[in-house]
């Protein structure tokens, strides 16, 4: 059984971290976080030239068509350095939704311009804090307008559409593309713990409403993707996990103290050693993920679930642990350890948070137990 990428997926990979590492240092991020901007134009307009935005977008709809694998090799090399970009909603949301529920005309109009880097995406769900269900959606459909509040919602200040889960006249819970730059749109850009990756509350008061999928489908549709983003995700937080470890690492074999580098002490090495322990457990569990979303093989729930709590639980421990490694410095704004703790965190809650998918993640498997048994 391989569980390694392919060669031409490791250059894939080689090609992307090549292009990040010219275009996409730790200025570049923090020019995004002190600047005005939402996120780098230039570094996202670079990426969709290189195919990047497009890799598991069919050719047909202005893709690369590559595939789920090769999609996860990106998102690990975004989480590296931190990319401020878009691509988490545009891709690995909007453009799922689209794939997995859109019309015909639907996926002409949006997929192209998703790829080419033309059009921001955004999904709209969250009302307010708490696991999501749909008894806690309150926004409304009637008469092919929409109505209610989000937030809060990745990139919608810079989103060109969003998918939005809302209620039909039955009171079923279904999903709509909302052309954020029509009438009946307003939104309010929100204070986060990263700024890279900004935040936005959308009102809408009778925003013409297009249905994406079948009336009263929007929950298991939604859940579909969020699986999909959730393996996504978990790829780029374990690339930021592995970051922060290998700067972590860095310093301790260069800081000295008392005459030799402070990697020399057992209670750094510790440090490292449990770090490299929860990256890689992470890693396993996103190669875990990414087969069964390539292969849809039945166990995805639980695997996507596994991937995402691992990862998350990864990339906090190592972000927090640079900071330690760092000692006093690592406070400091001049150093880059906040930008990996700060990303963590954002991550960390970007699809849910990390008790709702471990909750999700014990019912699945309760589930699957159950159906064993009987």
């Amino acid at each position: 059984m391989n569980l390694d990428f392919s060669d031409e997926q490791k250059q894939l990979r080689e090609q992307v971290r090549r292009f990040l590492s010219e275009n996409c240092t730790s200025d570049t991020v923090r020019a995004i976080l002190e600047g005005p901007e939402s996120y780098d134009k230039k570094l996202y307009q670079g990426l969709a030239e290189l195919g990047v935005l497009g890799a598991a977008i069919p050719e047909e709809y202005g893709g690369v068509g590559l595939g789920h694998l090769e999609l996860c090799v990106v998102a690990e090399e975004l989480g590296r350095v931190l990319a401020p970009v878009p691509v988490s909603s545009s891709i690995y949301l909007t453009a799922e939704f689209l794939m997995l529920a859109g019309t015909e005309k639907q996926k002409e109009t949006w997929l192209p311009k998703l790829a080419a880097g033309e059009a921001i995406g955004a999904f709209a769900y969250a009302e307010g804090q708490g696991r999501m269900s749909p008894a806690k959606i309150k926004a409304t459909v009637s008469g092919g307008r929409l109505k209610g509040i989000k937030s809060p919602v990745a990139d919608g200040d810079v989103a060109d559409v969003a998918v939005v889960a809302a209620k039909n006249e039955k009171g079923q819970v279904s999903l709509y593309l909302i052309d954020l730059s029509g009438v009946g749109v307003s939104r309010e850009t929100l204070e986060s713990i990263d700024p890279t990756r900004s935040q936005a509350r959308l009102t809408f008061d009778g925003a013409p409403a297009e249905l994406l999928g079948g009336e009263g489908d929007g929950w298991h549709i939604a859940s579909q993707v969020l699986d999909r983003a959730a393996v996504l995700m978990a790829f780029e937080q374990v690339g930021g996990a592995d970051r922060a470890l290998e700067i972590a690492r860095d310093y301790a074999l260069e800081r000295m103290a008392f005459g030799r580098p402070i990697g020399s002490f057992q209670a750094i090495k510790h440090i490292l050693a449990d770090m490299y322990v929860s990256a890689t457990l992470a890693r396993s569990n996103c190669y875990y993920g990414a087969w069964a979303l390539n292969s849809g093989a039945a166990e995805f729930p639980v695997a996507a679930a596994t991937a995402r709590v691992s990862a998350t639980t990864a990339f906090q421990h190592c972000a927090k642990n640079n900071i330690q490694v760092h000692g006093g410095m690592g406070f400091t704004w001049a150093f880059d350890c906040h930008l990996y703790y700060r990303r963590s965190n954002a991550l960390a809650v970007a699809l849910g948070s990390l008790s709702s998918w471990e909750s999700q993640l014990i019912e699945r498997m309760s589930a699957g137990n159950a159906e064993t048994a009987a």
